[in-house]
C-alpha cells in the first residue's frame, strides 16, 4: 500500500464536501484527478469508501468513516510535524466546524476570531448545518466540531456549555400584546403562531405550549429563522424564539418587539459538541478551550 498525503487531502476534502465536485472545486483541481485518487485509496484497502449515488454525491460507508477519521488524524500531525521545522511548535491543519444555521451568523465568526488569533495555523472551515445533518456530518467525520443548540444530538455525543438563553416572544410593532412588560403563552396561543420548518425546532417550540396544557395554531413555518422574524414583523402572526439579535429589525427594516415571557421555561443551551466515537484532533482540542474562554468574558449574548 503506498498512500500520499495528497490523496489523504483529495479523501477528506470529498468526505467533507461530500462530493466530489465540490472537493474538485475547494482543492482547484479536475474532478477526474480527484475519482482516481478515491478509485486508488479503495483499491489498495479491497473495501469502498464511499456509497456513490447518482445526482446526490457521495456517502460514507462504516469503513469509510474509520479511514477518514485516521486521515484527518495523519494530515494534522503531518502540518504540526512541518511547523517543527521552522522552529516553532504550533498547532496547525484544519478544523470544520458545523454550525446550526440559525447560530451561525451571530456566534460563529467571534469564536472564530478568538480561535485564529490564539491559533493562526490552523484553518477553520465554516459549514451550515440543520439539526438533522449536525449529528450526522460529525459521525461520519465531514466535520470536526458542531456549534448548536442542545436539541436532537445522540447521547454518546460530548456537550461543552458556552451560554444558556431565555426563550422570549417576538410581536410586530402595534400588536395588542406589545405594551404588556412580559407576556404569557396563554396570551401568544391566541394567536397564529409562526415557528421554522426544521423538525427539532418547531416540536421544541409546540412542547413549550402543550407543556402548559396549551395548543396553538401554527400554520406557517418558515425555512429560516430571518424569514419567521419578518413574517412575524410583516403581521402574520407571533413567535417564540432563543436567538435574538443585536437590534430589533427585520431584514426589511420593520421593527420587531420582544417580550420577556412570564411562564417559568427552561433555558436553552449553547453548546460546542463532537462525537466521542471519533478522535478529536488538536485543533479541535483548542477550538474548545478558546471557544469557553471567549464565551466567558465577552458580554455577546442577548438573553
Amino acid at each position: 500500500m503506498n498512500l500520499t498525503l495528497t490523496q489523504l487531502r483529495y479523501l477528506v476534502a470529498v468526505a467533507r464536501h461530500g462530493s466530489v465536485t465540490g472537493a474538485a472545486r475547494t482543492l482547484n483541481i479536475s474532478q477526474p484527478s480527484i475519482s482516481v485518487a478515491i478509485d486508488a485509496i479503495e483499491k489498495d484497502f479491497g473495501q469502498k469508501l464511499f456509497v456513490r449515488q447518482r445526482g446526490s454525491g457521495v456517502s460514507l460507508t462504516s469503513f469509510g468513516r474509520v479511514v477518514v477519521a485516521k486521515a484527518k488524524q495523519v494530515l494534522a500531525e503531518t502540518d504540526e510535524l512541518m511547523s517543527l521545522g521552522s522552529g516553532n511548535s504550533v498547532i496547525g491543519g484544519e478544523l470544520v466546524l458545523g454550525c446550526f444555521e440559525d447560530l451561525a451568523p451571530y456566534f460563529a465568526p467571534g469564536l472564530i476570531r478568538a480561535f485564529s488569533e490564539r491559533h493562526p495555523s490552523v484553518d477553520v472551515i465554516v459549514r451550515d448545518e440543520t439539526f438533522e445533518t449536525l449529528g450526522r456530518r460529525l459521525a461520519d467525520a465531514a466535520i470536526d466540531l458542531g456549534l448548536s443548540y442542545d436539541l436532537g444530538l445522540p447521547t454518546h455525543f460530548a456537550r461543552i456549555l458556552l451560554h444558556e438563553l431565555r426563550p422570549h416572544a417576538l410581536l410586530p410593532a402595534g400588536h395588542a400584546l406589545a405594551g404588556r412588560p412580559e407576556v404569557s403563552l396563554a396570551d401568544l396561543a391566541a394567536y397564529p403562531l409562526i415557528t421554522t420548518n426544521q423538525p427539532q425546532s418547531w416540536q421544541h417550540m409546540l412542547d413549550l405550549f402543550r407543556s402548559r396544557g396549551l395548543s396553538p395554531v401554527a400554520d406557517k413555518a418558515t425555512s429560516s429563522f430571518e424569514l419567521q422574524r419578518s413574517m412575524v414583523a410583516n403581521g402574520f402572526g407571533v413567535a417564540v424564539s432563543y436567538t435574538r439579535p443585536h437590534g430589533d429589525r427585520s431584514y426589511d427594516g420593520l421593527p420587531l418587539i420582544c417580550k420577556p415571557l412570564s411562564d417559568p421555561l427552561p433555558m436553552q443551551r449553547i453548546i460546542l459538541t463532537y462525537d466521542t466515537h471519533q478522535r478529536v484532533s488538536n485543533a479541535a482540542l483548542a477550538f474548545v478551550e478558546a471557544a469557553k474562554s471567549w464565551s466567558s468574558t465577552r458580554d455577546i449574548f442577548t438573553s
